[in-house]
């Protein structure tokens, strides 16, 4: 299941949306950013460019993917996306930011 929670960045009027994503879901990594991407923007997923012109969706599912020792407890990636700033961390949390 992924949860969604807006929360604010800091202090400052920037805004940050975050996903929490359930690493033992079945659902692609890259569909629940396309679609967080496109809550935060207020858009449909359809209407952004296709993720892996931003970034390596299979090499970005790998890396994030269970491993067969248990799942990945540190690590992150952060790259644009959309006109945002995208943040995956091993604990499954993406972190939206305007870019």
């Amino acid at each position: 299941m992924t949860e969604t929670t807006p929360q604010p960045l800091s202090e400052s009027t920037n805004d940050c949306y975050v996903v929490q994503y359930d690493r033992l879901d079945t659902s692609p990594l890259s569909v629940t950013i396309a679609e967080a991407v496109a809550t935060y923007r207020g858009t449909d997923a359809t209407e952004l460019e296709p993720l892996h012109y931003a970034v390596n969706a299979d090499a970005l599912e790998q890396l994030f993917e269970p491993r067969a020792d248990g799942l990945r407890t540190g690590g992150s990636v952060t790259f644009e996306y959309s006109d945002c700033l995208v943040t995956v961390t091993a604990d499954g949390e993406i972190r939206i930011t305007t870019a």
